[in-house]
């Protein structure tokens, strides 16, 4: 039967004037609605489907935006948007100046919470609703709904740890599908399986442990159980927790049945849920494929090497080694300071652990790297994905910030590779044996067209290379936006500009550097990072140290959050495209 309903609904306001029998007429509208957009438009898939009923009766029960309703992450946050005024422009999503992937405080007012990293809902769910309490709101609602592999993380145990003391009229909601992006692991999965299959019936709740009213669980696709629960639970006063079981990309029969793959899963036919698969056999590779398979090889030849992953195997391609060598390769669940801490806790046993995590995700683990790590100078090697803009997922994934923050921390040393074979490299000379620990990033996506698959080289450490010569410019790269400055570069052919791939940010190649000063009237520094303490900042921090007066042009990220789009648009806003670059260089005055 053909219905309308999503097509009368700006707010949800309009969704609690429905009676509830047309609510899950309503639920097929949306949940074909974010098919059809994703299909073409692409971007988180499963997820958003896995809560359409969840969503609808969220917004049925309470009074949003008045009553408050925090998203963990926000992967599942799309139904949530088309039913907050932004159906008309959803198609639009995470494009370049359009709408955000993840909820967004200055894009809505429904969107109480910016959540784009895991974990960070129940406390700010908790933090608003004691808010409340201090100002005599007793009867405003605060809602956050966190799935079964976020709340596995620490913080959210920290917030449940302080929830559970407080009189807080707080909601916890679990999204319960048993899985992130890729399948959930670790003691509490287990224990939710459990709950499920009715096997802790004897056992007191670990929730209620933790003084919540616990509730569930619930079928997350049956709107009259979830709207009675919500009902129920609406009118308890305190610390709340509702069970919620989802089925991850339910209602397209692929998506359910491939939940990885079709979490985030491009274009795909509408009706037959089918991938619409491109040729990528003449394309480059990508940097997490050379990283995965470069991993493997060395692991095969060296026993003390281990890789160590939270949550992201599939991402950053360690899949490969966790499935063939499953007792030396680790996925530690949502959990960045612990999978930091555990690989130093290797390190001092004698053994080579590759951390591996996106630069974003590394922030979650800063005190880690500094007190378990670099503190006690451990070998612990960190590859650090996604650094650089990384594109539609917009300013909490961008990895601009690790150049900076990594860059004031004694005995870390930092690389940047300026192509996969360079990765492939610096991975072969840390596993030879380094006395300190050392983070290689590179970016997301594919690299240059290179024959990477050939006999290892040792990298000296801290040495940078010359790309070309020149007699009046020095140009100093890192990391593979030097590829697009070598593009620039051809572009001008004027013999005037040398170009340098330094490679190492820490420790930087003095000896290098000291000929380039005594050589060049201008130095410029090129970096896909934040230029507020980044490689351009060490570049005049050396040139104020050794006396040089020369001037040192910066190019980077600008000193502000940089939105979603594709990273070639966002490159080309920041004045980092291949074009914007040949165009500075061209108005260089030299």
């Amino acid at each position: 039967m053909k219905t309308n309903f999503l097509t009368h609904i700006n707010s949800p306001s309009d969704l609690r004037l429905l009676p509830e029998k047309d609510l899950p007429l309503l639920a097929k509208e949306l949940r074909d609605f974010i098919i059809d957009i994703v299909a073409t438009k692409e971007g988180h898939l499963g997820a958003s489907l896995g809560v359409v009923e969840l969503t609808i009766a969220l917004h049925y029960v309470f009074q949003t935006p008045t009553d408050n309703l925090i998203w963990d992450v926000g992967h599942q946050a799309y139904g949530h948007k088309i039913l907050t005024g932004r159906r008309d422009v959803f198609h639009t999503n995470r494009q370049f100046k359009g709408i955000a992937g993840f909820p967004n405080r200055s894009e809505s007012i429904y969107d109480s919470f910016g959540t784009g990293h895991s974990s960070t809902s129940i406390s700010a769910a908790l933090g608003m609703a004691m808010a409340a309490g201090l100002k005599g709101e007793t009867e405003k609602q605060h809602v956050a709904v966190i799935g079964d592999a976020s709340i596995a993380s620490g913080m959210a145990f920290e917030g449940l740890n302080h929830a559970g003391v407080s009189k807080a009229n707080i909601l916890i909601v679990l999204n319960d599908n048993e899985m992130g992006i890729d399948p959930n692991v670790g003691a509490l999965k287990e224990y939710l399986s459990g709950i499920k299959k009715g096997n802790q019936a004897a056992e007191r709740n670990l929730f209620e442990a933790f003084n919540f009213a616990y509730s569930g669980p619930v079928d997350g696709h049956d709107l009259p159980a979830l709207i009675k629960a919500l009902k129920k639970l609406k009118k308890v006063k305190g610390p709340k927790f509702l069970h919620v079981i989802t089925t991850k990309g339910k209602g397209l029969d692929k998506a359910e049945k491939d939940q990885i793959t079709y979490h985030a899963p491009g274009k795909f036919n509408k009706i037959t849920g089918e991938l619409i698969v491109k040729n990528t056999d003449h394309l480059p590779p990508k940097y997490q494929d050379v990283f995965g398979e470069t991993i493997l090889e060395l692991a095969h030849k060296n026993k003390r090497i281990v890789g160590i992953t939270p949550a992201m195997p599939t991402g950053s391609s360690l899949k490969l080694m966790i499935k063939e060598m499953p007792d030396r390769a680790f996925d530690v669940g949502i959990a960045e300071q612990h999978a930091v801490t555990l690989a130093a806790g290797m390190a001092t046993e004698g053994m080579l652990p590759f951390c591996t995590i996106y630069s974003t995700f590394l922030q979650r683990a800063y005190d880690q790297i500094i007190h378990d790590v670099a503190l006690q100078n451990l070998p612990v090697i960190f590859c650090l994905d996604r650094a650089g803009l990384v594109g539609e997922d917009g300013a909490t994934h961008h990895g601009v910030f690790d150049i900076a923050y990594l860059r004031c921390i004694p005995n870390l040393c930092i690389f940047a590779p300026m192509n996969v074979l360079e990765l492939r490299n610096i991975m072969y000379t840390a596993q030879l044996g380094l006395d300190f620990p050392i983070a290689i990033r590179y970016p997301r996506g594919r690299g240059e067209m290179i024959d990477w698959k050939r006999d290892f080289e040792e990298m000296p450490i801290g040495k940078g290379v010359q790309v070309s010569q020149g007699s009046e410019v020095a140009v100093l790269s890192v990391g593979p936006i030097g590829n697009t400055v070598m593009r620039g570069l051809k572009g001008i052919n004027n013999g005037k500009i040398a170009h340098y791939n330094m490679r190492f940010i820490k420790p930087l190649d003095e000896k290098l550097l000291h000929h380039v000063f005594r050589t060049f009237k201008i130095i410029v520094t090129i970096e896909d990072g934040t230029i507020v303490g980044g490689f351009g900042t060490s570049i005049l921090e050396f040139a104020s140290d050794n006396n040089y007066d020369i001037p040192v042009k910066r190019l980077g990220v600008p000193d502000q959050f940089i939105e979603h789009g594709s990273t070639a648009l966002l490159y080309e806003s920041i004045g980092l495209s291949e074009a914007a670059l040949m165009k500075y260089f061209k108005q260089l005055n030299y």
